[in-house]
């Protein structure tokens, strides 16, 4: 093995190594920013003299050829060099770190030929960056592997924490070095980042060493590092284990200072790791050591426990009903400012939290953030007590009532309709101020409540000039039959004045509650002659207006013209929302006219463009377009049929080949598929939708098991979604999926006896 001391720095910095810099074509490499003509200069800057020069090209190097962990051809150039400056003393800590980075955001290469491709024409194909970076800090190795015998700490536990993202390619060389300084290594930290590094490159050759660190013996960082390699490796989980975690607590203290900054919160990543298991064993290991935790006396280590809950609550069903009673007591034992964030956690427990909905209504009567997250969260548990608090104390509430209102996902409203609730809703409708977000949280209350809430119409009346485009819809879902005539005036005032966009929004609404498209049409008129060539402008209001002039219907035949002149240029390159607009004028234009030969290509174009960023939902509503023309978009079958392989596009694919061509589907395949998107979280709530559209009761008997296994099985289906939205939704989506299947439990256990008796 070369050691470091061997690099003497005043030979480092001699011809030879500027020599072989400069003998790299830099400005034909890229990185993130295009051409690397400036990594040398970095390079030079990161070895020489000047800390203040040094730290810039550090930080320079960081965003160019490691930018945000992505990897590029001139990363593996790089390495070399970075490795020699690390070797020879320099800054060796920070440069040891730069390469790990660049061997974490490499993959391992293909054991097939070397690199490059083959100027014979053989049909070699180029190197993955990805691939290259990793191949070029395996070669580097020895370099790196010399600093773990480093006397400076910080340089002996980055050069183990890098030698650990070298992979498989690397382990043959690393793992026998790793080893032999973990026999004599003293510092903890050190020690800790040396057996992660073990147990990535040979999991299963360092089981045992893994798991003698797990006892007392062991320093607290080592030990912890121990338990959560254990589970990493999928050894069982013991008592050693349990009680070695609650022994340590708190434990991010432990894990602040390693390198290994993706697992820097050891109780939250142990119990991932667990649950990810997705065994019974596993999960009740979880849920006994998140109990414990959340009742320890140490409030940092209930800190951490709570965190923790929120990942358990999203992963698995039973974690709310389980771990209530305990994060109760954590949010109990917070006092009056929350400060493990309990009170906001126990909204995630749902109907399981009912228990606290005494402690949550006393906080909630209390002033300030804690007050509003103590009614956010009982909201949740208990919305019809949260009604009379929020309305008791509703501007001052903005948590509050953003869950009240449907949350940070705009799902529906929660909270019933309540007298007291809609006379503070009509109070701070003649307060509120232009902008913001209350506007959308009180309308979305009204329109929930529907005529309920009719005695708000001369609050919304008298709001309707300061908020133009929010209130329209509300008024129209509140309006009662006695105040339609007084509703429409007020209405079709505000389709003569203020910019296009609220007037179109005023004639929509007109045009709902009274069928008048009067003013509606010119106005549309109006923003589709803005747009004439296609490609122009901003594409919300192209849309729009399409979608306002599809629900007109036949009788808009005067708006045609300007639809076809807003469609984009055949073969134009376009961004998802002129896709999304064409999508919308395609659908319009059948509406009005009833013919779909003009619809058909323009959706053509969209299906049949699918390697786009982003474009998952504009192919969703494009499907979905196609199913609307019905037998006459059977052209578009095979692009349809094409989606169905995507389990993000399956269910709007089978559902539009369900109204165009029924016939040309396999309904077992369709039903596979569908349950395949809905198995792996990409669509749940679509293909499930799909399946019953398409009918469970004929589904097969394995597909019929698959489909109760959704709604029974402890792992969570909706696996993403804004924080605090996973459990409410996959709760939704499992009562969907235990109504579609209701009916078949008896009809199965029926078949089952009849089965049985025949044989």
């Amino acid at each position: 093995m070369i050691d470091a001391m061997d690099f003497d720095r005043a030979l480092f910095r001699d011809e030879l190594f500027h020599a072989e810099l400069d003998a790299q074509p830099w400005a034909s490499y890229t990185h993130a920013y295009g051409s690397a003509e400036d990594v040398p200069g970095c390079l030079r800057a990161l070895a020489g003299d000047d800390d203040a020069a040094a730290e810039e090209a550090q930080s320079e190097l960081y965003g160019s050829i490691l930018h945000q962990g992505s990897v590029y051809e001139a990363s593996a150039k790089a390495v070399p060099f970075l490795a020699r400056i690390a070797a020879a003393g320099i800054r060796t800590a920070d440069v040891l770190l730069l390469i790990g980075g660049i061997a974490e955001g490499g993959t391992d290469p293909d054991p097939g030929p070397g690199p490059g491709s083959d100027p014979a024409g053989s049909g070699a194909v180029r190197e993955s960056d990805e691939a290259a970076c990793r191949r070029a800090v395996v070669a580097q190795l020895p370099l790196l592997l010399a600093s773990v015998e480093h006397e400076d700490r910080a340089a002996r536990q980055a050069a183990a924490w890098a030698a650990g993202w070298t992979g498989t390619a690397g382990a043959a060389l690393a793992v026998s070095a790793l080893r032999d300084r973990a026999a004599v290594e003293t510092d903890p930290l050190v020690g800790a980042e040396l057996l992660t590094s073990l147990v990535e490159l040979d999991p299963e050759g360092s089981a045992s060493a893994a798991a003698a660190a797990v006892g007392p013996d062991s320093p607290p960082e080592l030990r912890i590092a121990a338990v959560m390699a254990c589970a990493d490796i999928g050894l069982p989980w013991t008592r050693d284990h349990h009680e070695a975690v609650l022994d340590l607590l708190p434990l991010d203290r432990l894990a602040a200072d390693r390198y290994d900054h993706s697992r820097n919160e050891p109780l939250h990543d142990i119990c991932l790791t667990l649950l990810e298991r997705d065994t019974e064993s596993d999960r009740e290991a979880v849920f006994a050591l998140l109990d414990a935790a959340l009742r320890s006396a140490d409030p940092e280590a209930r800190t951490e426990a709570v965190w923790a809950v929120t990942t358990a609550c999203e992963l698995s069903r039973s974690a709310p009903a389980r771990l209530a009673p305990a994060l109760i007591s954590a949010a109990a034992e917070g006092g009056p400012d929350d400060e493990t964030g309990a009170l906001s956690v126990l909204g995630r427990l749902g109907p399981s939290g009912a228990p606290a909905a005494d402690l949550l209504a006393a906080r909630a009567a209390g002033d300030g953030d804690t007050a509003d997250r103590a009614l956010e969260a009982l909201v949740a548990v208990d919305p019809v007590r949260a009604a009379p608090l929020l309305a008791r104390d509703l501007e001052r509430r903005p948590r509050a009532l953003q869950a009240a209102s449907g949350g940070l996902a705009d799902s529906l409203p929660v909270v019933p309709y309540a007298p007291e609730l809609l006379a503070a809703v009509r109070r701070r409708l003649a307060t509120m101020e232009p902008g913001g977000t209350t506007p959308f949280r009180l309308t979305a209350l009204l329109a929930s409540w529907g005529p309920d809430a009719s005695d708000a119409v001369p609050e919304l009346l008298a709001a309707l000039p300061a908020h133009p485009r929010v209130l329209p819809k509300a008024l129209v879902a509140v309006c009662p039959p006695a105040r339609r005539a007084e509703v429409a005036d007020a209405l079709r005032a505000r389709t003569g004045t203020g910019p296009a966009g609220e007037r179109i929004e005023a004639a929509r609404a007109l045009h709902e509650l009274t069928g008048d498209h009067g003013p509606l049409l010119p106005l549309l008129a109006e923003r589709l002659a803005g747009s004439a060539g296609g490609g122009g402008g901003s594409a919300e209001p192209i849309r729009e207006a399409a979608e306002a002039a599809a629900a007109v219907g036949p009788v808009a035949a005067s708006l045609v013209p300007a639809l076809r002149a807003a469609l984009n240029s055949p073969g134009a390159e376009r961004n998802n929302p002129q896709m999304d607009d064409d999508i919308a004028l395609a659908v319009a234009l059948h509406r009005i006219t009833g013919d779909a030969a003009e619809a058909v290509p323009v959706l053509a174009g969209v299906l049949g463009d699918r390697d786009g960023l982003w474009r998952r939902w504009t192919l969703v509503r494009a499907a979905a377009a196609a199913g609307s023309l019905g037998p006459a978009a059977r052209p578009l079958v095979p692009v349809l049929k094409a989606l169905l392989a995507d389990p993000r596009q399956t269910p709007s694919a089978a559902l539009a080949l369900r109204a165009v061509a029924p016939d040309d589907l396999d309904a077992e395949q369709v039903a596979g598929l569908l349950l395949d998107a809905a198995e792996a979280g990409t669509a749940p709530f679509e293909a499930v939708d799909a399946l019953v559209a398409f009918g469970t009761d004929a589904l097969s008997d394995e597909h019929r098991a698959r489909l109760r296994e959704l709604g029974e099985r402890d792992r969570r289906v909706v696996r993403s979604g804004l924080d605090g939205t996973v459990e409410i939704t996959d709760e939704r989506l499992r009562a969907r999926v235990r109504a579609a299947v209701k009916d078949e439990w008896p009809r199965t256990k029926d078949q089952g006896r009849r089965t049985r008796a025949n044989e």
